[in-house]
């Protein structure tokens, strides 16, 4: 199978290596070339555009940071659904909006590719041990033909709906991810503020029902002020505006996640954009 991959970021270099490892041909497309350096040493062919990527493969891959983003690469002048043949398959693992999904799908259908959004549960590690969960949208044909790839990049796949369904229990995840690590990072910082020792605090917090259980994941980050990227809080600030976003497209209310969305956006504008989401506790406990 003749596999395309747009994207090479913090999580798509990961998926791409582990698709490399299942010894299919792969070609990559990446703004910067030096983030594809280890998978060309490894076998991997270099796309000099997505128009070239998208040429004579079978399925591409897009990763990309927002709609905006994937769009221009879709539909641009050197945009790969430019060159992809008829009944080829694009599937979209990027954190985009339902609407948008479902407007990507459409046009793909225009030039006769097949569409499914896929984007995925998880973080670098994840990625990188092949350990993601991809929600899947789409035709269950499409799902079922690219089901072997899903597990060669995760744990496991769920055929969730139409197109636009995998983006819509995407955004629905990390707006709990991000309500959840800023209440807890507001009552650990009040707490530490009342004299409660901050480890303390996080050991009583993370062991009493009402904190969510993947916290204790992120614990070291917070206890040891370490920042290191896993997933940028600018990447989660951003879903918190999709869930926004569609939520006023559909007219749902969403007032929580309108409040924690401009609380990320605070935190970026505090240089913390290119620092992982958890850095949103160092926002609100130093109060800079």
């Amino acid at each position: 199978m003749r596999i395309g991959f747009i994207g090479l970021g913090i999580m798509g270099s990961r998926m791409a290596a582990n698709l490399l490892k299942e010894n299919h041909y792969l070609k990559v497309y990446n703004r910067t070339k030096e983030k594809a350096e280890t998978l060309l040493v490894n076998g991997a062919k270099w796309a000099n555009s997505p128009l070239e990527a998208g040429r004579d493969v079978d399925i591409l891959f897009t990763m990309l940071e927002n709609p905006k983003v994937v769009e221009k690469l879709a539909t641009g002048d050197n945009g790969f659904l430019n060159s992809m043949q008829k009944d080829t398959l694009w599937i979209d693992s990027s954190t985009v909006n339902p609407s948008f999904s479902e407007r990507m799908a459409g046009i793909a259908r225009d030039r006769g590719i097949r569409f499914i959004d896929a984007p995925v549960s998880g973080s670098k590690k994840p990625a990188e041990d092949g350990q993601l969960l991809f929600l899947v949208g789409g035709n269950q044909s499409d799902f079922e033909e690219s089901k072997s790839l899903f597990q060669s990049m995760g744990k496991d796949a769920i055929h969730i709906g139409a197109a636009g369904k995998g983006s819509a229990m995407k955004i629905m995840i990390n707006q709990l991810l991000g309500q959840s690590i800023l209440a807890f990072s507001e009552s650990l910082s009040l707490g530490m503020a009342m004299g409660i020792d901050k480890k303390t605090g996080m050991d009583i917090l993370l062991k009493t029902p009402v904190t969510a259980p993947i916290l204790d994941l992120f614990r070291s980050r917070i206890e040891n002020n370490d920042y290191e990227p896993n997933f940028p809080l600018k990447h989660l600030q951003k879903d918190l505006h999709l869930f926004t976003e569609t939520a006023y497209e559909l007219d749902q209310p969403s007032p929580l996640t309108n409040a924690a969305k401009e609380v990320y956006a605070l935190a970026k504008h505090k240089n913390m954009a290119d620092l992982d989401f958890t850095s949103v506790f160092k926002y609100i406990h130093e109060k800079e």
